[in-house]
This record gives C-alpha cells, sequence and structure tokens, in this order.
C-alpha cells in the first residue's frame, strides 16, 4: 500500500459524504495531521483520528478500500493521561465543506497526544511541531499538568510526567537559538 496523503484523505472522505449522506467530522492526530501542519514527507499507512459519526459506516467504507484506520470518538481515553480539557473547541480547520469537516489539533495539544504514547516515532513527531509552532517548554508543562489533571490516579502519570521533562529537555537547544533539525528522521 502507497503512503497516504491528506489530499487523498480528503477525496476519499468527499466520496464517503457523497456516496452515503453521512457527515464526517474528524480531528487528526497521526501522521496525516504531521502533513497538514507542513511536513509532507511524512510517510503513514493509516488514518490516525477522533470521529464524530456513523463510525461503523466509515470502518465498512474504509475496510472495503483496504485503508487501515485507528479511530474512536474520544482520542481522550486512548490513553490513562487524558488530554487536555478544551482541546476540540482548539482544533483548527483543515476542511470545511457540506457535510465534511477535518479538524487539526492545536500544535501544543498534539504534542500531548504524541507524548501520552512516547515511542521514539512520537517524540521525533512531537518535536518537528514544537519547532515548527515555536510551541515552548512552558506551554508544553502547562498542558500536561491540565491533562493530569482531569486524569485518573495510576502510576502511568509518574511515566507520562518523566517523558514530558525528557522531551521539554530535548527541545530546549532549538527553543532559543534554532537548535538541531527537528525533522523527523534526520
Amino acid at each position: 500500500m502507497s503512503p497516504l496523503t491528506t489530499d487523498w484523505l480528503i477525496s476519499l472522505l468527499t466520496e464517503y459524504v457523497k456516496d452515503t449522506g453521512a457527515a464526517v467530522d474528524l480531528i487528526l492526530v497521526g501522521g496525516l495531521a504531521l502533513q497538514a501542519y507542513g511536513l509532507p514527507d511524512r510517510a503513514t499507512q493509516d488514518i490516525d483520528g477522533e470521529f464524530n459519526g456513523d463510525l461503523a459506516g466509515l470502518v465498512q467504507f474504509l475496510t472495503d478500500r483496504h485503508v487501515p484506520a485507528d479511530l474512536g470518538a474520544n482520542i481522550s481515553g486512548w490513553s490513562v493521561v487524558a488530554m487536555p480539557p478544551g482541546y476540540r473547541e482548539r482544533t483548527s480547520l483543515l476542511v470545511e465543506r457540506v457535510k465534511l469537516r477535518i479538524r487539526l489539533l492545536a500544535p501544543t495539544d498534539f504534542i500531548i497526544a504524541k507524548l501520552r504514547r512516547g515511542t521514539e516515532l512520537d517524540l521525533d513527531d512531537a518535536t518537528w511541531v514544537a519547532a515548527q509552532f515555536k510551541v515552548t517548554s512552558e506551554a508544553i508543562k502547562a498542558a500536561a499538568e491540565n491533562a493530569v489533571s482531569v486524569s485518573p490516579p495510576d502510576t502511568m502519570i509518574f511515566v507520562f510526567r518523566k517523558t514530558v521533562d525528557l522531551f521539554c529537555h530535548r527541545i530546549a537547544g532549538f527553543e532559543s537559538n534554532g537548535g538541531p533539525d527537528p525533522t523527523p528522521g534526520k
């Protein structure tokens, strides 16, 4: 399967809306979101996001076309650590058409989403977004604490806080002076 692109996704979801009459409201959170943020060479093989609508219908449509997807009605529930409160209201529009809305997380919320999982690729993605949008360590730490404040007590909170601290140390070099190339895979 070829890597997916945001243009292809928009075309595919336009076809879905036309064929089914169903509405789509999608917040992208994976590699396609990075493309939309301005990193066109970020390859991905699936669609990751929070979907509001007929999930079963969309999943069947995607399955019929052999398109992998990780979709749910609440990305905050994808981890013990919740998303920062209000993340849906801070999204920006990528596409808004009749029955089709595709949104992007605010950069700081995207970083928190990536730090909740914490793989090396997630950290690379978050590093690129932090550099691209000049997100400061202070903003990340504040958003992380907001996320923790609405998360259930769990030992994973300690791991998340450590990940946030290490990440903030990682970006400190380019925060003030441009630092190293934060492009994932470089």
